[in-house]
């Protein structure tokens, strides 16, 4: 039990991180990123979401991948590509402004 209180603690920042994190009715938005490696422009997106990070989770998807195909035809030239809760969002890079405005309207829908 010590252990993974622990563990917690590494991962929780502040007691609001905490409840917004494992209290919160609401489960957080999908943020997707559609990338390769190497992938620089990714890298650096991923960098201009950190201040972001505790309103979304981030999933990864490796367009190189075999079963991936249909993402790697689609945006084999455009990555990073963003979708958030599966609905196209940015691409190139990350426009902050888009961002804010859709994670508002994320965290104002009903439960």
């Amino acid at each position: 039990m010590l252990a993974l209180l622990q563990k917690l603690r590494r991962h929780i920042k502040t007691p609001s991180h905490f409840i917004r994190t494992f209290c919160s009715q609401r489960s957080l938005p999908i943020l997707t990123l559609f990338t390769k490696d190497p992938c620089p422009l990714c890298e650096e997106a991923k960098e201009m979401l950190e201040p972001y990070k505790d309103r979304f989770v981030l999933q990864e998807v490796d367009i190189t991948l075999p079963e991936n195909s249909v993402w790697y035809d689609r945006y084999k030239y455009d990555i990073p590509v963003f979708h958030l809760n599966g609905q196209f969002l940015m691409m190139h890079r990350v426009n902050t402004a888009v961002l804010e405005k859709q994670l508002a309207k994320s965290d104002n829908e009903p439960v």
